[in-house]
């Protein structure tokens, strides 16, 4: 699949929330405004709520970096109970995403990297499953777009 059919899925609401949750979650809701600084937020069909941040750097067709440190407009979220999933609207974890897209013969090397800025918040992501879940939604979103 090349670059720019991936890169539609991750920054279209409409092509994003058939497959950017690992079954059985879903996305119940998705606000994208695709500008440095613009807002990046999912409602989860699940009790974890929102996942409001924000895009930090877009390179059309290549990259995506987002965070959930920042809300829209690039305004700090102050970090909170880590047991609280929906206090102030990121989670009980901060990180940030980065999706890297590059051309190959025959389709994409596609680069998923998450830097989270403690280890306890690595540790609640992880025993979260999203290692696991993070390459089920990729399956996902391979599936949805060959049948866009």
């Amino acid at each position: 699949m090349d670059p720019d059919r991936i890169w539609l899925a991750w920054t279209e609401p409409e092509l994003l929330e058939p497959w950017f949750c690992p079954k059985p979650w879903g996305v119940a809701a998705c606000e994208i405004d695709l500008r440095p600084g613009g807002v990046f937020s999912t409602t989860m069909k699940s009790p974890e709520g929102a996942n409001v941040g924000c895009f930090v750097e877009i390179v059309k067709n290549k990259k995506l970096v987002w965070t959930n440190t920042m809300g829209p407009g690039f305004r700090p979220l102050a970090p909170h109970d880590p047991k609280s999933m929906t206090e102030g609207g990121h989670g009980a974890f901060q990180f940030t995403g980065m999706i890297f897209l590059e051309p190959v013969s025959g389709g994409t090397k596609y680069t998923a990297v998450v830097a989270h800025g403690t280890k306890e918040h690595r540790d609640i992501h992880a025993q979260m499953g999203f290692e696991q879940g993070w390459g089920i939604a990729l399956d996902q979103l391979l599936e949805f777009m060959r049948d866009k």
